[in-house]
């Protein structure tokens, strides 16, 4: 089998705890836009906040425009989730 025939079922799989703000923000790309994944506004927003943590600006946008299209819930879920992944990181 080709490399290129290989997928990896989480974008995030290979992302160091250091990662900068635009790694971050990649992989909330990827979840946003369903880039070889299905689309996940909870990841996409989980992504997006923790870029923008990192002070990263676009991110802050989008982390925006994701809570507006969830509902309370799924954004409380997305804040968790990123919270743990901050805990796992430190």
């Amino acid at each position: 089998m080709a490399y290129a025939d290989i997928r990896i079922e989480a974008p995030e799989a290979f992302l160091a705890k250091t990662a900068s703000a635009d790694e971050l923000y990649r992989i909330g790309l990827i979840y946003c836009e369903g880039m070889d994944v299905t689309v996940d506004l909870v990841q996409a927003h989980k992504w997006f906040n923790l870029a923008a943590t990192r002070g990263h600006r676009d991110a802050k946008l989008l982390r925006q425009e994701m809570a507006e299209m969830m509902s309370q819930s799924e954004v409380l879920k997305a804040q968790k989730a990123a919270r743990e992944w901050m805990k796992k990181a430190n």
